[in-house]
């Protein structure tokens, strides 16, 4: 995420927990106090988003020093010290909880990216594990990020920037043939992904000339029809109730390339971190 919208976004998470001034902080703690704050990794799991917890403590103490201590998108065993952060104690207890919050959250999506990843690799699987949209609104940049830094891939990052033609577009454009050629009238540049939910609908989709075709909520038989169907002709993706726990019946069929997965993101939970304070000279 770039510098700007960063910010914005901490300011907005801030301003959410601040609102107008952290009473307890503010009558307890002297204002020329300084202190060290030290982040651990209390769960296995892999890191990201220090830089967005870095920027959190420094929207409210441009002149706090920070230490990286652990790596990001390598797996860690706890405890594991990853981030030490020196400046006013005032600024380090206010800013706590929420760089917590997106560090958490992040490493969250991070660890079960990797997760999944690693259960295919082990069983040998070809496909590549893929994320979608079902992010958390405002955080979808940061999100997809941290689902790379797991080892997953990126699927298209919004409306924008591909053709997914799903079920309502086919019913309102009059078929998946119409649909195809309208999204190829609009840009012939963007990829064409089609939805599809039966062997009718792949033999349609193929004869329009779709790039790609997304297996709804197929089982792993019908997957493996699909991908005899097909033959190589477009790119496979299965989508549709695939989880961490199921995505091996999946990954592991020849000739699919891709698993979406919303649960990397949607379903992540929080990795567990802790902040210790010790005052600082």
């Amino acid at each position: 995420m770039e510098p700007e919208p960063l910010d914005a976004l901490i300011d907005r998470a801030l301003e959410e927990d601040v609102g107008a001034g952290d009473v307890t902080t503010e009558a307890t703690v002297a204002i020329a106090a300084r202190a060290r704050a030290t982040i651990t990794q209390k769960q296995s799991g892999v890191i990201y988003g220090l830089h967005v917890a870095e920027a959190v403590f420094r929207r409210l103490d441009p002149e706090a020093a920070i230490e990286r201590l652990g790596r990001e998108g390598v797996w860690n065993e706890p405890p594991t010290p990853v981030l030490g952060v020196t400046g006013s104690a005032r600024a380090l207890l206010t800013a706590e909880r929420t760089a917590l919050n997106f560090l958490q959250r992040l490493s969250g999506v991070a660890t079960e990216s990797a997760r999944a990843v690693a259960m295919v690799r082990e069983a040998g699987g070809s496909a590549l594990v893929l994320d979608t949209r079902k992010t958390t609104p405002g955080l979808r940049v940061l999100e997809k990020a941290a689902v790379a830094a797991g080892g997953a891939n990126n699927h298209r990052a919004g409306l924008y920037d591909a053709f997914l033609i799903k079920e309502n577009h086919i019913a309102l454009a009059g078929g998946i043939s119409r649909a195809v050629r309208a999204a190829r009238g609009a840009d012939p540049d963007l990829a064409v992904e089609v939805e599809v939910r039966d062997r009718h609908e792949i033999e349609e989709a193929l004869e329009a000339g779709a790039d790609r075709l997304l297996l709804d909520n197929m089982d792993p038989e019908e997957v493996r029809a699909a991908v005899a169907l097909v033959g190589g002709r477009a790119i496979l993706e299965a989508s549709g109730g695939i989880d961490v726990a199921s995505i091996l019946v999946y990954a592991t069929i020849d000739g699919l390339d891709y698993v979406s997965v919303g649960a990397l993101t949607h379903s992540a939970p929080a990795l567990d971190l802790s902040l210790a304070l010790e005052a600082s000279p």
